[in-house]
């Protein structure tokens, strides 16, 4: 009796988890470039698991210099692209489970990468050993391309397109059903202060996530013990502490405060450690050049008004969130990542940025600029995927959407995101305590099968 494509995707379930395991016990957080592992030793260690892991399937592998690598079935001169990545974020406190071991409770498995991205990669996987091993005609080619470097700018990628043949169509399995047509501009800035009294600050951990925890430092005659503790109790901090201390032999109140972590895409999930802490400070009477700045044009709204860029189109909302803050050598700097909508032009938000560059309080540099991603609704590539996920799940009423997030889709022209999460269901990704669903696995596996139909018959 031939199994359905359901029983046979649920009888890989304990070895699918387990390679999984394989993958998230790799801490694969970018770092200093070594010889011949440009992204440091952790991304290349999981791209070596993962090339394995494929080999042990009969696929075809290529590891391109630690860039990325690729495992890939099938003939034909097109090439279905798989794109996901192997690199994390990091790990910060507030875990309740190893972040680098598989934790199952019912149906959620706890672990860094299980969602983002490695257990998608091992979806994928698995969607093109069924594939391979059902004797399907394959007239193109079907390969997953495994980056080491999504989270830090993609220069992965930038390697692939420069050395690797160009996929034809295909998807990145880094976000949600059922598919994603759109992604927002990213605008990175800084800023930078002129005049502090601020004796030290740091806080965050990366640009595209919330600064969920920051340490201030100020001299402890500028403001109010009490009223500072007051102004901090007002804001939605998880937690804050305000300890008398000692700078260079001089006394400073030192201000911890935890707030919660969340994607640069959907700062409005997080708290934003930081920007509370300035709010605070100002509303305790603390004079300052640099915290006026950044109460008058970063703040805590995360939607840019402070800078002229409250901006909205039909496909979404502009989002502004203040990632990381550090001081150094007695100058404050903060990066900003700026999600754009679709619809606005690079020449637009120049003339819409209101403050100028270089003001008296404080000022703004340019860190980068991403365009945004746009394809047709109805295009065939968008309706092949689309389709697969409707087949196997009957949901109609979900339908493919514009985000924040940037993906792989932005640097391998071609393709789109698609899953494997589901629509409105928070992962804790970029947080303590990611997590994936054991249902949702098998789900997303089934539908990756069927969108290689449908992409194979195009």
């Amino acid at each position: 009796m031939n199994m359905t494509l359901k029983e046979q995707i649920k009888g890989y379930q304990e070895e699918m988890l387990e390679q999984i395991g394989r993958l998230v016990k790799y801490n694969s957080v970018r770092e200093e470039a070594l010889p011949d592992k440009p992204f440091g030793e952790g991304p290349a260690a999981a791209l070596e698991e993962a090339l394995t892991m494929a080999e042990e399937m009969g696929f075809k592998t290529v590891n391109l210099d630690n860039y990325c690598g690729y495992a890939e079935i099938g003939h034909g001169e097109e090439i279905i692209g798989i794109v996901g990545h192997l690199d994390i974020v990091p790990a910060d406190d507030g875990w309740h489970y190893d972040p680098f071991s598989l934790t199952i409770e019912g149906d959620q498995v706890f672990g860094r990468g299980t969602t983002d991205d490695k257990g998608p990669v091992v979806m994928a996987m698995y969607a093109m050993k069924i594939i391979k091993d059902s004797g399907i005609p394959l007239n193109k080619r079907i390969r997953l391309i495994m980056g080491c470097d999504e989270e830090c700018g993609s220069e992965c990628m930038e390697y692939y397109t420069k050395i690797a043949e160009p996929v034809t169509m295909g998807f990145t399995p880094d976000a949600s059903f059922p598919g994603i047509y759109g992604e927002k501009g990213i605008l990175h800035i800084k800023a930078m202060s002129k005049n502090t009294k601020i004796v030290s600050i740091q806080g965050g951990t990366v640009i595209n996530a919330v600064c969920h925890h920051c340490t201030t430092v100020i001299p402890a005659g500028e403001v109010d013990a009490d009223a500072l503790k007051a102004a901090l109790a007002d804001t939605p901090l998880v937690s804050f502490d305000v300890e008398e201390s000692e700078t260079n032999s001089k006394p400073t109140l030192t201000i911890h405060a935890e707030g919660i972590a969340a994607h640069a895409s959907t700062p409005k999930l997080g708290i934003n450690a930081a920007g509370h802490t300035m709010a605070a400070l100002k509303a305790a009477g603390f004079e300052d050049d640099f915290v006026d700045f950044y109460n008058e044009h970063i703040g805590t709204s995360c939607d840019g008004a402070g800078c002229g860029l409250n901006l909205s189109d039909e496909y979404g909302d502009l989002t502004f969130n203040n990632g990381t803050i550090k001081m150094k050598n007695g100058k404050i700097t903060a990066t900003i990542d700026i999600r754009v909508p679709v619809t606005f032009t690079r020449e637009f938000l120049q003339k819409a940025f209101k403050p100028e560059i270089d003001q008296e309080k404080g000022s703004f540099g340019m860190l980068g600029y991403d365009d945004p991603l746009f394809f047709p609704p109805d295009s065939e590539l968008v309706k092949a995927l689309e389709g697969a996920y409707v087949e196997v799940t009957g949901d109609t009423r979900n339908k493919p959407a514009v985000i924040g997030g940037g993906t792989y889709a932005k640097s391998i022209p071609g393709i789109i995101a698609f899953g494997p999460e589901q629509p409105d269901m928070d992962y804790r990704i970029h947080n303590s305590d990611e997590f994936m669903l054991i249902s949702e696995m098998l789900t997303a596996t089934e539908v990756y099968v069927k969108a290689i139909e449908n992409m194979l018959a195009l």
